[in-house]
């Protein structure tokens, strides 16, 4: 199968080194000419164009940091849509919204292509050792087609349905990490004026019913001070963003998400939008001239899990 990656980013980047790691043939596309370089000299090709790109290969993936950015790669000149054919599989795996993915999807299908959306959840140091989780919305046989490429990028795999089906799983999972984010800065602001051991609250936390999946990795770089989860403020605020307008959408009235996104609005503002999503805690710290740090805490979080071939869930 011949494989073409679009958005070569700091999710992106890991997936595609993922499939060229595990020897899949591979073409790429990014507009850093650094990055592309890179994998060039790892044994990738680099296509000139989207479409070029499309033309050349079975299946097409794009991670991407917004819908806007994704629908210009898809339908502008040279775009993915000029080039894709019958029975070539679109994988859009960047984190996007339901409906602009059906959108798109309906334009893959009148050319003959079949539309998948895959996006993935765990963190960018699971995304590269392969061993991040991936959900997978569309049709059930193209599902089954790309699962040797989708098992070499990711350790846990989940077909959530139809298209869509996906992006809103995911979008309510990055609401739910962001919210335990937030109330992490809370609980490390208690901890720090109750003048208890950090080190040892990190442990508490951690073996405790208020655990989480963003305890036991963000606030690791939070105790150390670097905030690198190499995620950032632009990043949160555009999916806690979805997952508002999808509530409004299914006229859902709620009460924590709007919050939080307020929050992190405010954090960016003070920040700028390229800061680390982790440095939302840092409100608290200048707010009360306090900070979170410990020893013994790394820089930067990285994967000691051994990595395994993926599997469906």
């Amino acid at each position: 199968m011949k494989i073409g990656f679009i958005g070569l980013g700091n999710v992106g980047g890991k997936l595609a080194g993922s499939l060229l790691r595990n020897k899949f043939d591979l073409i790429v596309r990014d507009l850093d000419k650094k990055l592309t370089n890179e994998f060039e000299k790892n044994g990738a090709k680099v296509a000139d164009n989207s479409k070029e790109l499309a033309e050349n290969v079975d299946l097409i993936i794009t991670c991407l940091p917004s819908p806007k950015i994704c629908a210009e790669v898809m339908e502008g000149p040279n775009g993915i849509l000029e080039g894709i054919a019958k029975d070539k599989i679109w994988l859009e795996m960047s984190t996007t919204d339901e409906s602009e993915v059906k959108r798109i999807g309906k334009l893959v299908l009148k050319k003959g292509g079949i539309p998948l959306d895959g996006p993935v959840s765990g963190g960018c140091h699971r995304a590269a050792t392969g061993n991040i989780a991936i959900f997978v919305g569309g049709e059930r046989q193209a599902f089954e087609k790309i699962l040797p490429a989708l098992s070499s990028m990711g350790r846990k795999i989940l077909h959530t349905g139809g298209l869509g089906s996906a992006s809103v799983l995911k979008v309510i999972t990055n609401y739910l990490a962001s919210a335990h984010l937030a109330a992490l800065g809370e609980a490390w602001a208690v901890a720090k004026k109750s003048n208890l051991d950090l080190a040892k609250t990190f442990k508490g936390i951690s073996v405790s019913s208020g655990n989480s999946f963003v305890h036991e990795t963000e606030s690791q770089v939070i105790l150390n001070g670097s905030y690198n989860i190499n995620f950032t403020m632009d990043l949160v605020e555009k999916d806690v963003g979805l997952f508002n307008e999808l509530s409004k959408k299914l006229d859902t009235n709620l009460e924590i998400s709007p919050l939080i996104l307020n929050i992190f609005k405010d954090a960016k503002k003070k920040y700028g939008s390229r800061a680390w999503s982790s440095m939302v805690v840092k409100r608290f710290e200048d707010k009360l001239g306090i900070n979170f740090r410990a020893p013994n805490f790394p820089e930067e979080l990285i994967d000691n899990e051994k990595e395994e071939k993926g599997y469906e869930i």
